[in-house]
């Protein structure tokens, strides 16, 4: 089942990012009947091969649509999900399911100094875009140890590019990084992607294009 479910996704650019069987001491969401989920699939991007699918799908839209991407990965993720009988969730859904917490239980990954997950191929240019629950156990390998690839940068880059200094120890500075990005200063964080996320060393192979930078950065900023 996972390699058909692992194809449907495919043919949009999405892949599995992992997965697990909830414990009997977790709080699982509900399944597809409403019943305690037992198992659950992730569902993301690698790079930014939903780029062209997705913008297939929005140049067909007869209108206007709010939150696009949000709005075609839940269309896509819901058809596979009922095709395989699982309920489709989206990291977006309110309330908030722990999509963080997942994806380091599935994949065994730790977050950059930026807060965005490390992958040891991939880098910070990866991201989460659903999950499919399911109310029967699913098969799953262990996650595999994985290389925190932060541990062994020394000069953190990451930390180090951005004009207004947002990424710090004490963590991130939301409101400076969004005043800076619609500022008049802010044209190469709003053309180009955020330049501490591109200044790191990792994953370079599957950096986001500028317009696809371009595009979060306006999502993020409100533009």
């Amino acid at each position: 089942m996972i390699e058909d479910i692992a194809a449907a996704l495919s043919t949009h650019g999405f892949i599995l990012r992992g997965g697990f069987n909830f414990a009997t001491s977790d709080p699982p969401p509900s399944g597809p009947s409403g019943a305690a989920a037992r198992s659950v699939l992730l569902v993301g991007q690698a790079g930014a091969a939903p780029w062209p699918h997705f913008l297939r799908w929005r140049e067909s839209q007869l209108q206007t649509v709010a939150n696009p991407l949000d709005t075609w990965s839940r269309e896509v993720i819901g058809a596979v999900a009922n095709d395989f009988g699982a309920r489709p969730v989206s990291p977006s859904d309110k309330p908030y399911l722990p999509f963080q917490q997942w994806a380091v239980r599935a994949e065994g990954l730790r977050p950059s100094p930026l807060g965005i997950l490390m992958h040891p191929q991939f880098g910070l240019w990866h991201a989460y875009r659903g999950a499919l629950l399911f109310e029967d156990e699913i098969e799953l390998p262990e996650p595999r140890d994985v290389i925190h690839l932060c541990d062994a940068c020394v000069d953190k880059p990451c930390l180090k590019s951005c004009p207004v200094d947002a990424y710090s120890a004490d963590g991130f500075a939301h409101e400076t990084c969004l005043a800076h990005v619609r500022g008049q200063s802010g044209a190469p964080c709003r053309t180009g992607g955020c330049l501490d996320r591109n200044a790191c060393p990792y994953g370079t192979a599957y950096r986001y294009p500028p317009e696809v930078q371009a595009f979060h950065m306006a999502a993020f900023a409100g533009l």
